[in-house]
């Protein structure tokens, strides 16, 4: 069976303290989902604010609180994910990782396989698929080889991006319930510290 994952490459600084976060998993990829914790999600939020901070400022400012700085992120134009897609093989015990440098923004690239183009899937590991008719082939690190490939069929692959979709508008419903509460909560702390 296969299983593929949205991801997001975790990273984030032992002094962060503008919400609760949870440790980064071993690996350092979150899956992303709906069903994340509260401390996940916070995670999740520090990464991708910290990663879409001033890109276009060339010494931005640091935000005064952490409401500027996931409004920061909201009116970001691109919102860029470090990550890609996580895929598993039940069936051979195989994971194939996204490399460095790749991005979980360009998830649906993967639907390139089916016109036999290949994604970008970063380096460090490097990624690697090869086509065999109804099959792409995907080797954990191409600059390798060693092991097993990863077969995807084909046919299967819109309904794993699919999957994939769910799990991403599931991030997004659970970011927005925690954005709202979290607003929430800092307002009211505001209003008493007064």
């Amino acid at each position: 069976m296969l299983i593929v994952d949205a991801a997001l490459e975790t990273y984030v600084p032992a002094d962060f303290a503008l919400w609760p976060v949870a440790d980064s998993p071993p690996d350092r990829l979150l899956a992303l989902s709906g069903e994340l914790s509260s401390h996940e999600l916070g995670t999740a939020m520090a990464v991708l604010t910290d990663y879409n901070k001033g890109q276009r400022e060339r010494r931005p400012r640091a935000p005064k609180d952490s409401l500027e700085q996931v409004g920061r992120l909201v009116a970001t134009e691109c919102v860029i994910a470090p990550g890609g897609l996580r895929i598993r093989d039940t069936a051979t015990g195989v994971t194939a990782v996204p490399g460095c440098c790749s991005g979980l923004e360009n998830w649906r690239d993967w639907l390139d396989l089916m016109n036999g183009d290949e994604p970008w899937l970063g380096h460090d590991p490097s990624p690697r698929v090869e086509h065999a008719g109804a099959v792409a082939r995907l080797w954990p690190d191409g600059d390798r080889q060693e092991g097993l490939p990863i077969e995807l069929p084909l046919a299967q692959l819109p309904e794993l991006l699919g999957l994939v979709r769910e799990q991403l508008v599931g991030f997004l419903g659970a970011v927005e319930a925690w954005v709202t509460s979290y607003a929430v909560h800092r307002r009211r702390r505001g209003r008493e510290a007064r």
